[in-house]
């Protein structure tokens, strides 16, 4: 599929998430905010855009797709709040060689009463590492490079194993920088997103 860049991305939009479908890898748009099966209709899943990995087997909305319907989040970087008193500062968190990991997901599929049928996904969060644990005490499940084709192969059913890969990612593998609060609107998705904001010099 083609992607254009995006640099502000949220809950209820269509990206494309990586999915193995027959042995192979592919890219599938989907909504984000996981709409289960069994639900009534597309409202539900503007809660469910996140995961928590201590709960997954247990809640009804994730369990099915945990062992069933996995699928790689493709990112270079997220933004998390650093509220204070004064203000809350959107703040940009990256690989530190500025590389493409990607987050731990589930997804469904759910068609609605007139056959409209819709892809969605959720992203499994888990205790903040260190560094982020300054500004918030969870953060995305980051899988290890290595753990990738694991998580997504459909064959793979220990929940045991599937759980120790959604461990926090090393702090020390991590940078955060400030950005503008042109990020808090969701209907801006420019390049200045993502560019360190600027410190004032006394």
């Amino acid at each position: 599929m083609e992607h254009s860049p995006r640099y502000n991305i949220a809950p209820t939009q269509t990206v494309p998430v990586i999915v193995e479908d027959g042995g192979e890898k592919k890219a599938v748009p989907m909504r984000w905010g996981l709409v289960p099966r069994w639900a009534k209709d597309l409202k539900i899943g503007n809660r469910l855009i996140n995961a928590r990995s201590e709960t997954i087997r247990q809640k009804p909305a994730f369990r099915r797709s945990f062992l069933r319907h996995r699928c790689l989040v493709p990112a270079d970087g997220f933004y998390e709040w650093n509220v204070t008193e004064e203000k809350k500062q959107p703040m940009r968190i990256v690989l530190d060689q500025g590389e493409l990991f990607a987050f731990a997901g589930l997804w469904d599929q759910w068609e609605s009463p007139e056959g409209e049928v819709v892809h969605s996904f959720t992203i499994i969060t888990t205790r903040a590492n260190e560094k982020m644990a300054d500004i918030h005490d969870r953060m995305p499940a980051i899988l290890h490079p290595a753990d990738e084709s694991v998580w997504l192969d459909p064959s793979l059913k220990d929940p045991e194993l599937l759980r120790n890969m959604l461990q926090p990612y090393p702090s020390e593998t991590m940078e955060m920088y400030p950005v503008s609060s042109q990020v808090n609107s969701p209907h801006h998705d420019a390049p200045d997103c993502i560019q360190p904001l600027s410190v004032p010099t006394e």
